[in-house]
């Protein structure tokens, strides 16, 4: 997995600092009428209102959309808008909101049929009433205009090549090694992830994958990349002490285990749909979030530790 540093704004302090001056305002400088010194006028500031922790998926007020296509799966008691993971099996197995008003007729050639169990994949914009989806346009996934985005690689080394190259020994450059490597990684006391770059591995994904299959897989180009919290010098030494090849070792805010841990309480969250870790942060999705669900987790876990989206999205 890969890691994004990134600067948190501590609460604490700034509830210190609010309660000692007695309140949160700003202060503006006025002159004396009578010529005298300067005197401090208080603007008062009404005080952000408290998070509500959320107890059901908002309804949103206007249409909303998935934004590219999705599974539409009916297995013979109603279709049903599939939002969080589908099983690929055949037929797919998932679930989500039912979806009112809807006929397979209207649909002919858009969909896969196998037994009693229909689906097909389509664009959804319509109503959301929090339990069920009414469609205004469905558009087949084969009419779908798709742009693909430039998204950076996750798992991309971001330490700059040292000078005399990645390699800094001709032995402990094997597979035993490398996993090695991250046994040690993982039993560090700070230890906030690990990924391995093979990008400057000269071969495709396919011949690596049948080098390794023939048990021939050359993993000496390979680099090591690791995050902590405390100590990135004691990570590098003793990863070091078991691995030849290259490593990176970053700082992060957070330790694997605390993440794991908010990973566990957000699918507690209405609407919950999955949550993943990485890149320092917990990712969650749910079907649908006004902005209250992010407001609530950025008040309990600080900032930026959990980034929500929303499967249904505000058509705009």
């Amino acid at each position: 997995m890969a890691f994004r540093r990134r600067s948190l704004i501590p609460l604490a302090p700034v509830l210190a600092l609010c309660i000692s001056l007695g309140a949160c305002g700003t202060e503006t400088r006025a002159p004396d009428v009578a010529g005298g010194s300067a005197s401090v006028v208080a603007e008062s500031t009404e005080p952000a209102s408290p998070a509500v922790q959320p107890t059901s998926v908002p309804i949103p007020e206007r249409e909303v959309t998935t934004g590219h296509p999705m599974l539409v799966l009916d297995e013979g008691e109603g279709a049903e808008l599939c939002l969080g993971v589908v099983m690929t099996s055949l037929p797919p197995q998932c679930g989500g909101p039912r979806i009112s008003e809807w006929d397979w007729a209207e649909h002919d050639n858009e969909y896969q049929q196998l037994g009693g169990t229909r689906w097909g994949e389509f664009v959804f914009t319509g109503l959301f009433d929090g339990a069920t989806v009414t469609p205004r346009v469905m558009v087949p996934a084969n009419e779908h205009d798709h742009q693909t985005r430039d998204e950076r690689d996750p798992f991309k080394t971001s330490c700059p090549e040292p000078e005399g190259g990645w390699i800094v020994s001709s032995r402990r450059l094997g597979h035993k090694d490398l996993d090695a490597a991250f046994r040690t990684a993982n039993r560090l006391d700070d230890y906030a992830g690990s990924f391995v770059d093979t990008s400057v591995d000269s071969r495709t994904m396919k011949q690596m994958d049948t080098d390794a299959a023939a048990g021939s897989e050359d993993v000496a180009t390979w680099i090591v990349n690791v995050a902590v919290t405390e100590d990135p010098i004691a990570a590098k030494t003793a990863i070091r002490a078991v691995w030849g090849g290259g490593v990176c070792v970053t700082a992060a805010e957070h330790t694997e285990s605390e993440l794991r841990r908010i990973g566990t309480e957000v699918r507690e969250l209405p609407g919950w749909l999955s949550s993943s870790t990485g890149d320092d942060e917990v990712e969650v999705q749910v079907t649908y979030d006004d902005g209250s669900i992010q407001a609530w987790v950025d008040q309990e876990y600080g900032s930026g530790v959990v980034v929500v989206s929303s499967a249904l999205a505000d058509v705009t």
